[in-house]
């Protein structure tokens, strides 16, 4: 479903991911960990290009996507991004209503019809786990939810565009400890019909939520496996130190 191969990429002349290679399969979740500043949010963002934002950058690799090179001549970002959702570290509700808040992103890629309209903003709360806690109150503004709401909030938007890849860049660092389990528990569900990356600090969400893991270290991914191998027997002694403790 995703794949890396030998992808280096800079900014300027810094050199922030060193020749990496990984496949993730369809209906998993893989979770990135690692040290702050070692590249794992960067590489995430590669896979919506979210990087193309920022001057001065540069890819050599390929990054694919069924097997389609996302960073080929006639790949259109619009069309990617609508393939591909992204979930912020800090929930970033727009100033609209909750129920505007879902519907933005059909209504930005033409959806006219309001009962369809209704009906995905309805379906995509319901999968993001916060219709019950939200249905008598649509048309309140999206500020007047907890921060934990917020981020499923944020979840249902990306869902309802119909995205095939949710990427999650450290989604519940934000959050309390009850709003952190249950983004665990929509993450558990979700990988039903989604693939989902997510990038977290926490250890012990990767070990939860996630089916494989990759730990990278200076830009480099050190270790690639099944979370539980990872995380009770990993190859590397420099995943071992990470995991016990020893440093990051």
């Amino acid at each position: 479903m995703i794949e890396a191969k030998n992808v280096d990429f800079y900014y300027g002349d810094f050199h922030a991911l060193k020749n990496i290679s990984m496949k993730m399969d369809a209906n998993t979740v893989t979770a990135f960990i690692g040290p702050s500043g070692c590249g794992k949010s960067t590489f995430l963002r590669l896979f919506n290009r979210m990087n193309d934002l920022i001057a001065d950058t540069k890819l050599t690799g390929q990054c694919l996507i069924e097997n389609e090179d996302i960073y080929g001549k006639n790949i259109s970002v619009d069309d990617l991004r609508k393939k591909v959702g992204m979930v912020f570290q800090k929930p970033n509700p727009f100033p609209k209503s909750i129920f505007e808040n879902v519907a933005y992103g059909l209504r930005v890629n033409g959806t006219r019809d309001s009962k369809y309209i209704a009906q995905r903003v309805e379906e995509s709360l319901v999968s993001a786990a916060l219709w019950n806690e939200v249905k008598d109150k649509l048309k309140k503004s999206a500020f007047e939810l907890s921060g934990g709401q917020q981020q499923r909030l944020c979840i249902a938007r990306a869902l309802a565009i119909y995205p095939s890849i949710i990427l999650m860049d450290e989604p519940a660092s934000a959050l309390d400890p009850i709003s952190t389990a249950k983004i665990e528990e929509l993450i558990h569900d979700l990988k039903k019909d989604y693939t989902i990356v997510i990038v977290t600090h926490n250890m012990q969400q990767a070990a939860r939520v996630s089916d494989k893991a990759g730990f990278f270290m200076l830009g480099e991914l050190v270790e690639f496996s099944d979370t539980k191998k990872m995380f009770t027997n990993p190859e590397k002694e420099q995943t071992q130190n990470y995991i016990t403790g020893r440093f990051g």
